[in-house]
C-alpha cells in the first residue's frame, strides 16, 4: 500500500535502525520522545521531523528560581477520628512528599476544615496551620471524624514522575510544572517557545505534549497504594489562588475547595458535575484557548505545523466542547488501546488525526507489567491492541498512526518489526477506502444519555482500559465498532428540549449516582416525563446496570414502569415478587450473543408482559418489554468481547424494531463494514483465533474463513447477490 501516514520514533545512537525501519514501515515522519534526542543524520534524512515539547515543564531552571509560580491543587487530608477536645492532622500523611508539599502563605482563605461526622464546616477560628504541614483543630468532639482541605504545591510534574519511575532514571532531573495564570509565567512560556522554534529549524511539526494542565494524578507514600487518585478529565490541577479569585471576579460565583475535593472523591468524571464546577470548566477553557491559540500562532509564524497530544492534555481543550477549532491546531494525536479511543480522535474538528499505538516502546506498560523486558511479549500485545483499535478505524477515518518511546527496544524482535509493517499497510488500505467514501451505517441512530453529553463523546474519562469493570467503557467501545450513527446527549439537554429528533434508541448505563447513569437529576419529573413520552410514541430505550437510578418516590429505577424492572435496595423484602418465566433462545441472545455475566442484586419484575431472556442469582439480567408504541430493554451489565458486543447490537435492533439492512457475520468477533463508494466489504477478525463463519446479506449466506487477526475484502457487484471472497488475511483488493 505504498508509504506515508506513519510516524516512527528516532533515537540517537541508533541511526541505522531508525532509517532502516522508517523505510520498511513507510514512515514519513520521525519523532523524538521523552528522554531521546535526534542526531544530525536523522534530522537530515529528508523526512518530516516531529519534536515533542511540554511548555509548562521545559525550563526547569526558571521553575526552580520561581517556586511561588508552580502549579497547585487541593488535597483532602486522610480522615482522622478525634479522641479529645483537640486534634492534630498531618496534612500529607499518605501522599507522596516527592510530588507534593503544603502550600504556604497565599491562599489560606481557601482552606476548609470539616467535621465529616456531622457534615459541617468548622469556623476559621477553630483551626490553625502549624509546623508548615499540620493543622491543629480545637473544640473537637471525641469519636467524630475530621478532614482538612488544603492547597498543595506540586514539586514534580506527574508525567515526568511517571517516566522517571517507570524507566528508573535515577538522578535525572525532576521536572516541575509552572502555573500559566501568572502573567509573568505566560510571557515566559511564549518567549521560550519563540526561542525554541528559532533554535530548531529542522523541526517541521511541533507536538504539544501538554498545553498547560495535565490530568489529575495523586501519588501516594504507601507501597500498597502508590496511586491514590487519577482521572484524565479532572480539573483538579487547575486550582491556584490567582485563578480562584479571578473566577469570582469574572463570574460573580463563589467556588470552594469542597467543590473540588468532593468529600475525597474529587472532581472525577465518573461523578455528576455540579453547576459551579461546570462553570469552572468553562472559565478554565476560556483561558487555555486564549493562551493556547497564541502558542499555535507563534509556531505557525515560524513555518511549522502545530499538533497536540490528547492524553496528557485534556484540560480546557476537550475536542467536543464546540471550541476546539479556536486553537488552530493542524492535527491531534491520541494514544489508543480501544475502538472508542480511535473514534474519539477521528471525530475531532481538525485536519489531521493520528493514533499513537500500543505497546509504547517502554520496558514496562502503564500498569508496570513487562513489555520490552523479561517476561514481556510485545508482538502479542501489539496485535491485541491493534485488533481492538481497528474496529474503530473501519468506521471512521484516521489519517496517521505511529509509535512512541525507544526504538532500540524493538531491535531484538524481528516478529514485532514484521507485525508493524503489516499493520502500517492495513491502516493505509483502510484509510484509502475512507478517502473514496464513508462507510455505510444502519438506519438506526443511537443516543447515549449521560450527565456529560457531547463533551465526553466516545469516552468515559480517559485511559479507561484501566477500569475494565466500568460498564460505560464497554458500551462506548461496542458502539465504536458498530454500524450505528451514535450521538452523545446530556440529561440536562433532554430536560430542556426533550429527545432530539431522529434518535431511534436511547441508552442509559452505569451505576447509581454516577455521571453515566445520572444520579439526582432523575428526580426531575421533566426528565422522566420526556423519556416516557418519547418511548410511548415509538422510541426504543435500553437501560444497562442501574439506569435512571436514584432512591426516590416509588422505587429506585425512575423509569421502572418503562423497562418493567426495578431494584430492591433492601426495603421491599416482605413484598411479594412476580414469578420469572425464562424464554429459551430469546432473540436478545441470538447469533453468538451472551447473557450479561453479572446480576444487579435485587432487580425484580414490576409488571406483566416482560420477556425474560436471562436470569442470574434469581434476578432477571436481560429483558424486553413493550411500552406504548415503543420498546424497552434492560441488561444487568455489559462486558468486553464479541459476544457482549453482539448482545448490545441485538438489543439495539430489537429496541428500534429494525432488521439488519447491512451485510453482517454470524460470528460476533467478525466485523463487516460496507464501503459502497469503493464497492467493497471489509471483513476483519477481531480475535486471535481462526474463524469460520457465515456472511449474510439480504438473506443470502456465504461461508467465509479468516485467519487470526486477519482482514479481507469482498467486492460488491450490482448484479450478484454475493461475490467471491478474497483469500483470508489478504490485503489485496479485488
Amino acid at each position: 500500500m505504498g508509504a506515508g501516514g506513519f510516524t516512527i520514533p528516532g533515537q540517537s545512537g541508533h541511526e541505522e535502525l531508525t532509517l532502516e525501519l522508517a523505510a520498511r514501515w513507510g514512515a514519513d515522519v520521525i519523532r523524538d520522545s521523552d528522554g531521546t534526542e535526534l542526531s544530525a543524520d536523522i534530522l537530515e534524512s529528508g523526512l518530516g521531523i516531529c519534536s515533542t515539547i511540554c511548555l509548562i515543564r521545559e525550563d526547569n531552571e526558571w521553575a526552580r528560581a520561581n517556586p511561588d509560580k508552580l502549579q497547585q491543587n487541593f488535597l483532602m487530608s486522610d480522615p482522622v477520628a478525634a479522641t479529645d477536645t483537640a486534634l492534630r492532622v498531618d496534612l500529607l500523611a499518605g501522599y507522596s512528599r516527592d510530588q507534593f508539599r503544603v502550600s504556604q502563605g497565599d491562599g489560606l482563605e481557601f482552606w476548609q476544615v470539616f467535621n465529616r461526622t456531622e457534615g459541617v464546616e468548622l469556623p476559621r477560628e477553630s483551626w490553625a496551620l502549624v509546623d508548615a504541614d499540620a493543622v491543629v483543630i480545637s473544640q473537637t468532639t471525641a469519636g467524630h471524624v475530621y478532614t482538612v482541605n488544603f492547597l498543595a504545591t506540586r514539586l514534580w510534574e506527574e508525567i515526568s514522575m511517571y517516566n522517571h519511575v517507570t524507566n528508573a532514571w535515577g538522578d535525572r532531573e525532576r521536572l516541575m510544572a509552572v502555573e500559566p495564570r501568572y502573567p509573568e509565567v505566560a510571557d515566559h512560556l511564549l518567549e521560550w517557545l519563540d526561542r525554541w522554534c528559532r533554535a530548531n529549524p529542522a523541526t517541521t511539526i511541533v507536538r504539544f505534549t501538554s498545553l498547560f494542565y495535565n490530568f489529575a494524578w495523586f501519588w501516594g507514600s504507601d507501597p500498597d497504594l502508590p496511586h491514590r487518585y487519577s482521572d484524565w478529565a479532572s480539573y483538579d490541577f487547575t486550582v491556584t489562588p490567582v485563578a480562584l479569585r479571578q473566577f469570582t471576579t469574572q463570574t460573580g460565583l463563589e467556588i470552594t475547595s469542597e467543590d473540588f475535593v468532593n468529600g475525597g472523591r474529587y472532581t472525577s468524571a465518573h461523578n455528576p458535575p455540579s453547576p459551579v464546577y461546570l462553570r469552572w470548566m468553562e472559565f478554565v477553557g476560556e483561558y487555555v484557548r486564549d493562551l493556547g491559540s497564541r502558542c499555535v500562532e507563534l509556531v505557525h509564524s515560524h513555518g511549522k505545523q502545530a499538533v497536540v497530544f490528547y492524553d496528557d492534555s485534556w484540560i480546557g481543550m476537550e475536542p467536543y466542547s464546540g471550541h476546539f477549532q479556536e486553537f488552530g491546531f493542524d492535527g491531534i494525536i491520541k494514544a489508543v488501546f480501544s475502538a472508542y479511543e480511535a473514534r474519539l480522535c477521528a471525530g475531532v474538528p481538525t485536519e489531521s488525526h493520528e493514533l499513537r499505538l500500543h505497546p509504547y516502546l517502554f520496558p514496562v506498560d502503564l500498569e508496570g507489567k513487562p513489555t520490552f523486558s523479561p517476561g514481556g511479549d510485545p508482538t502479542s500485545d501489539l496485535w491485541t491492541f491493534w485488533r481492538q483499535v481497528r474496529r474503530g478505524l473501519l468506521r471512521a477515518k484516521i489519517d496517521r498512526i505511529g509509535l512512541g518511546g525507544y526504538l532500540s527496544l524493538v531491535e531484538p524482535f524481528p516478529d514485532l518489526q514484521d507485525a508493524v509493517a503489516r499493520i502500517a499497510d492495513e491502516h493505509r488500505l483502510i484509510r484509502s477506502l475512507h478517502e473514496q467514501s464513508a462507510p455505510d451505517f444502519e438506519p438506526v441512530r443511537v443516543g447515549v444519555l449521560t450527565s456529560w453529553g457531547a463533551l465526553r463523546s466516545w469516552s468515559s474519562s480517559g485511559h479507561l482500559h484501566e477500569h475494565p469493570t466500568l460498564t460505560m467503557t464497554h458500551v462506548v467501545d461496542a458502539l465504536a465498532g458498530s454500524g450505528y450513527d451514535v450521538s452523545f446527549l446530556s440529561l440536562d439537554q433532554v430536560v430542556e428540549a426533550g429527545v432530539p429528533e431522529g434518535i431511534s434508541v436511547l441508552i442509559n448505563a452505569g451505576t447509581a449516582g454516577s455521571a453515566w447513569s445520572g444520579g439526582d437529576i432523575w428526580r426531575n419529573p421533566a426528565l422522566t416525563a420526556a423519556v416516557r413520552e418519547w418511548v410511548a410514541n415509538g422510541g426504543g430505550f435500553i437501560g444497562i446496570q442501574e439506569p435512571s437510578a436514584v432512591a426516590y418516590g416509588l422505587g429506585t429505577f425512575q423509569l421502572a414502569d418503562v423497562m418493567g424492572v426495578d431494584r430492591d435496595l433492601g426495603d421491599r423484602l416482605n413484598l411479594g415478587q412476580r414469578r420469572i418465566h425464562l424464554i429459551p433462545d430469546h432473540e436478545l441472545l441470538a447469533t453468538g450473543a451472551s447473557a450479561p455475566i453479572d446480576a444487579v442484586h435485587g432487580v425484580f419484575l414490576t409488571r406483566a408482559g416482560v420477556e425474560v431472556a436471562a436470569v442470574r442469582d434469581g434476578c432477571p439480567t436481560a429483558t424486553l418489554s413493550a411500552y406504548g408504541k415503543g420498546r424497552a430493554i434492560y441488561l444487568a451489565g455489559l462486558a468486553g468481547g464479541g459476544s457482549q458486543r453482539r448482545l448490545l447490537e441485538n438489543a439495539i435492533q430489537l429496541a428500534a424494531r429494525q432488521r439488519r439492512r447491512l451485510p453482517w457475520a454470524h460470528h460476533p468477533d467478525v466485523d463487516v463494514v460496507r464501503f459502497a463508494g469503493a464497492q467493497l466489504l471489509m471483513i476483519a477478525n477481531s480475535s486471535n483465533q481462526s474463524i469460520q463463519t457465515v456472511l449474510e446479506r439480504d438473506g443470502v449466506k456465504q461461508e467465509i474463513r479468516l485467519e487470526p487477526s486477519g482482514i479481507m475484502s469482498c467486492q460488491i457487484l450490482p448484479d450478484v447477490a454475493m461475490s467471491t471472497v478474497v483469500p483470508s488475511g489478504s490485503l489485496e483488493v479485488r
